[in-house]
């Protein structure tokens, strides 16, 4: 998700380098940061939880950044509709972790 919402920002508008090309990449790109963050301290539930929250909150500002991007007609509805249906099943995985987070301890 991460690289197609990259990708997409190759074909914004110049005028929007200091806006939508540059949050939108740096959003996406957090959450997977957040979630290697998050893996390293998966022996303490707290932390863990708080970076998969952290990541879940870069998600959604990916969203509406999308939705930014849709409503300038930057980007054709399908492609924003095709991200936006990955970031929610994204979400709901952060989520499932979130609430279940002894499942994905290291032993």
């Amino acid at each position: 998700m991460a690289m197609k919402t990259f990708e997409i920002t190759k074909t914004l508008p110049k005028e929007e380098r200091y806006a939508l090309i540059d949050h939108i990449p740096r959003s996406s790109r957090s959450m997977c940061a957040n979630i290697v963050e998050g893996y390293r301290k998966q022996l303490f539930a707290k932390h863990f939880i708080a970076k998969l929250s952290d990541t879940d909150m870069e998600n959604s500002e990916t969203q509406v950044w999308l939705d930014f991007a849709l409503a300038c007609k930057y980007i054709r509805k399908e492609e924003c509709s095709d991200l936006l249906n990955a970031s929610e099943e994204v979400g709901r995985l952060f989520g499932y972790m979130i609430q279940n987070p002894n499942k994905f301890k290291n032993t």
